[in-house]
């Protein structure tokens, strides 16, 4: 019993003590009773409270204090925040972040300020933070090293306000267009360092560098070009090749780039072995091999790897094996450092068209679509016919963007084509200004629309006035006259022309005409046309030649006339490639006072020499006599010069009278013209262009008088020439020099045409 005293008296006070320390302890720490929110001023203090991570009853120690400091900070709204213990409550002071006012920049001129308030995050009545701002200057860093002008400097300013408001203010020193001033190449042994800086899109700064933007530098057409280096090597049959690097070094000043590729070429390879594998049940191998375009010992070249197997597609398709997959294999020999190729085509069933989807068109109709592709529901799928139907689609410049894309159908030997489009719009309403050494300088209204109601007509009024001609037109055309394939059109006029310089008289038209127009075939097309005008010579000059007094007055011209057109050319816009050819009959005195018939045929053939320069070739002939005993009038004759033969005046060659230096037109005439077209800059819109154009014109009724000249005599010339499609519109200069003329002929030298609208 005493033991047992003994050990409660010393056990109880031990465990007495401990009690009352952790409950010392317990009763120090606390509980959160209560939070006050100190210095505010915008935010109401039940905002504040609701962005703390705490809860009344929460443990109040500092872990809990420190978790109210990050989650407020978390917020954005808050410049300094500080958290004090009063007793069982917490008192939270804190410092808020201003509210922007207004953003605005200082110093740039070459970017707007629009293009600069899109790049930065940051807009007016949000709250300001300093890591908000460094973000939008990294941005607004970035926009102006997608400029090429990497010695920017953005410094942000904060000019104070009262109630906590801010302006904010970029100042910006936009500092010059950084440049590259070298390209260097490494481990190149083939090629020159030349021939590689011909082959990428980035060039080095010369002093005629302005009319492009290619010696800017830029990370991403430094990464292209390597591409572009590659796709070179691997058609000098430099399989193996590689660039290693490309490295880009900004000077110290921070105007410009030495850029430095290194590249490993490895062996050259020829063409080994070719083989033909294919798994289609019943076809015959053989039929692809006229598609391929190189033969065993030829130089590798990856382009016509890759075109060889673009052109077995076609021909599969083309057979209606439409998913058909054709795939290069290619093996090395080292002995005798050649590529052998097999051509692998997997089993693909034939297939035929299931459904045409046409989405995308908000305006035009769908039937307008649908007209201009060549395959309809059921028939034998074609990748030609379908790649026809795209570019037809295109060419009708009706739509921003076209897609044409077969899917699998609801079967293995169905599919459907999805033809998306993106509109774009096809009205104008223009106003012109301009100047062309053929007409002086010029103004035009015009009114334009050529997807009228969606439905695909055109509807036409334009009037031009310049220092030669006034002409206003009005027209209307229906492509798919009856719902087919018909073009029908009306057409109105009134012109005046003014031909004193060059044959001392000047020329009014009124008048109208009727158009059909027919397939006769897929190339070939018919259109004929009625036509009725009123033509008055008048004003002519007293000391003109007698065979322009005579033609003095007015007459009536009524005419009946067709054309014949064959077009095979890629694409109607901008070809490339394609014959397009035309035959033209005209008879006039069906009524009227006019009594002539008329011919012309012509043909202008395109070819890709390169795979952007395109040459042209164009040949034409005509004839026109009249019939009744009449002579053809001066207005019926042909004229040329100008843009049909270049580097001559307008009227410039052909019969003439010398004594009054007019010219008098022929009857008869050819003319033809070599072109050769290319890029200059891409970027920019802007072709090369070097031509020789030849012809001649002859042949009068009445060839009486001393000072008549009328023969036939050929007229060529060359010369070269430059064209932009610029914001303000078509621009071209031509400088030509004639090689083959006669001394009476008049000279012109250069051409020069400009037009805009607004």
């Amino acid at each position: 019993m005493r033991r047992n005293l003994f050990q409660f008296l010393f056990v109880f006070p031990l465990i007495a003590g401990v009690f009352f320390v952790f409950w010392g302890m317990a009763y120090a720490q606390g509980v959160v009773r209560d939070v006050k929110v100190v210095g505010n001023e915008r935010i109401e203090p039940e905002t504040v409270l609701s962005y703390m991570d705490v809860r009344p009853g929460d443990p109040l120690n500092p872990e809990t204090m420190d978790r109210i400091v990050k989650s407020l900070y978390r917020t954005g709204l808050f410049a300094d925040v500080s958290v004090r213990q009063t007793g069982e409550s917490l008192e939270v002071r804190v410092v808020e972040n201003p509210v922007i006012n207004e953003i605005a920049f200082e110093g740039n001129d070459k970017i707007k300020d629009e293009d600069l308030l899109a790049e930065v995050q940051l807009r007016p009545r949000q709250v300001f933070t300093r890591t908000k701002v460094q973000s939008d200057v990294t941005r607004l860093y970035d926009l102006y090293r997608r400029s090429a002008r990497f010695s920017a400097s953005i410094e942000p300013k904060i000019i104070k306000l009262g109630q906590n408001r801010v302006n904010l203010v970029f100042e910006i020193k936009e500092g010059s267009v950084t440049k590259v001033d070298s390209i260097r190449f490494v481990g190149n042994r083939r090629f020159g360092d030349d021939q590689l800086r011909s082959e990428i899109s980035t060039k080095e700064s010369h002093w005629y560098s302005f009319i492009s933007a290619d010696d800017r530098y830029d990370p991403d057409r430094v990464s292209y070009d390597q591409e572009m280096l590659r796709k070179f090597y691997l058609s000098q049959g430099y399989a193996d090749f590689r660039v290693v690097s490309a490295i880009a070094e900004l000077s110290q000043s921070r105007d410009s780039f030495y850029i430095t590729f290194t590249v490993e070429e490895g062996p050259r390879y020829k063409i080994g072995k070719i083989d033909i594998n294919s798994s289609l049940k019943g076809f015959n191998p053989d039929v692809l091999k006229a598609d391929v375009r190189f033969s065993t010992g030829d130089w590798y070249d990856a382009t016509d790897v890759q075109k060889t197997v673009d052109d077995m597609t076609k021909t599969l398709g083309d057979l209606q094996y439409a998913f058909a997959v054709v795939r290069p294999r290619i093996s090395r020999d080292p002995a005798l450092t050649a590529l052998n190729i097999s051509f692998d085509v997997a089993e693909s069933p034939k297939v035929y068209v299931e459904r045409i989807n046409i989405y995308g068109n908000t305006r035009t109709l769908d039937k307008v679509i649908r007209r201009e592709i060549a395959l309809d529901e059921g028939d034998p799928f074609s990748r030609e016919k379908l790649a026809k139907s795209e570019q037809d689609i295109r060419d009708l410049d009706y739509f921003e963007t076209v897609d044409v894309k077969p899917g699998p159908g609801s079967a293995p030997d169905k599919t459907i084509i999805d033809v998306g489009v993106s509109e774009k719009s096809t009205g104008e309403l223009s106003v012109g200004a301009g100047f062309s050494t053929s007409d002086g300088p010029l103004a035009d209204f015009k009114i334009r629309e050529r997807n009228f109601l969606g439905k695909g007509q055109q509807v036409d009024f334009s009037t031009t006035i310049s220092g030669d001609r006034t002409e206003f037109d009005t027209s209307f055309t229906e492509p798919y006259f009856l719902d087919r394939d018909l073009s029908a059109g009306v057409d109105a006029f009134h012109v005046t022309r003014d031909f004193q310089s060059e044959s001392s008289y000047d020329q009014r038209r009124t008048g109208g005409g009727l158009r059909l127009g027919y397939p006769l075939s897929e190339k070939w097309r018919q259109s004929l046309r009625y036509q009725i005008e009123n033509n008055d010579i008048r004003n002519v000059r007293s000391d003109a030649s007698r065979y322009i007094r005579d033609q003095e007055g007015t007459r009536v011209t009524s005419a009946v006339s067709q054309r014949l057109t064959y077009d095979d050319r890629d694409s109607s816009l901008f070809p490339t490639d394609g014959i397009y050819s035309w035959l033209d009959t005209e008879l006039a005195g069906v009524g009227g006072d006019a009594h002539y018939v008329s011919g012309k045929i012509g043909s202008s053939w395109y070819h890709p020499v390169l795979e952007t320069w395109v040459f042209n070739a164009l040949g034409e002939i005509g004839a026109v006599t009249g019939y009744s005993g009449e002579a053809v009038a001066i207005n019926d004759r042909f004229f040329i010069g100008g843009n049909t033969l270049r580097g001559f005046e307008k009227s410039g060659v052909g019969p003439r009278d010398l004594g009054t230096d007019d010219a008098l037109g022929g009857n008869l005439y050819y003319r033809g013209s070599f072109e050769l077209t290319f890029p200059v800059s891409e970027d920019l819109g802007l072709k090369g262009h070097t031509f020789s154009d030849f012809g001649s014109l002859w042949s009068l009724d009445d060839v009486s008088g001393v000072d008549i000249v009328d023969e036939n005599s050929l007229r060529a010339s060359g010369g070269i020439g430059v064209s932009w499609r610029s914001p303000m519109g078509p621009i071209r200069i031509d400088l030509a020099q004639p090689f083959l003329k006669k001394d009476y002929d008049k000279k012109e030298n250069f051409r020069f045409s400009f037009g805009t609208r607004f």
